[in-house]
């Protein structure tokens, strides 16, 4: 998936492997093609023999519709994800950027692909969208649902079923 404009990367080796039935060979076979990939292509994949074709005549331009930017490698230190861009400056050389991913960049990112997309993965839209593998909320019961904890550790101490705000305290 491109971090700019969210589109599967496409070419003739991504379409075979979208024509797996397995969805878990699938999903292996697709990022296997798109994690060689560095930059969301958006030129058109047809050949350009104007001289086959008669006035008029051109074959439609096939242009799936990428950005045209580079892609970031991404790399995981300890709990966090970077970025790392090359940049180009104008008296010559080439630098290394580092940028922290954000979860909230994560999501954005997954939030936008598209239903065909996640199919071509090898994934299920209804059951396991790749958004929902991030999580945005932290559900936390009430104190009477929560299992009551000693107060002094012991286990034989007085009880409380408020052990968030023991455990803050």
């Amino acid at each position: 998936v491109m971090a700019n404009s969210h589109f599967l990367q496409s070419d003739p080796e991504f379409v075979t492997a979208i024509h797996t039935r397995d969805a878990k060979l699938r999903f292996n076979r697709v990022w296997a093609v798109c994690k060689k990939k560095r930059r969301c292509e958006n030129e058109d994949r047809t050949e350009k023999h104007d001289e086959e074709f008669a006035p008029g005549m051109k074959p439609v331009a096939n242009n799936h519709g990428g950005c045209g930017n580079v892609q970031p490698q991404v790399r995981q230190a300890a709990l966090q994800l970077k970025a790392a861009f090359d940049v180009v400056q104008e008296d010559g050389p080439k630098r290394r950027e580092t940028v922290p991913i954000t979860p909230e960049m994560a999501h954005g990112i997954l939030r936008r692909i598209s239903e065909e997309d996640i199919r071509h993965m090898g994934l299920n839209s209804d059951y396991a969208r790749p958004e929902w593998m991030i999580i945005t909320v932290l559900p936390v019961p009430p104190p009477p649902v929560r299992p009551s904890i000693s107060m002094d550790g012991t286990g034989t101490g007085m009880r409380n079923e408020d052990d968030l705000t023991y455990k803050l305290g």
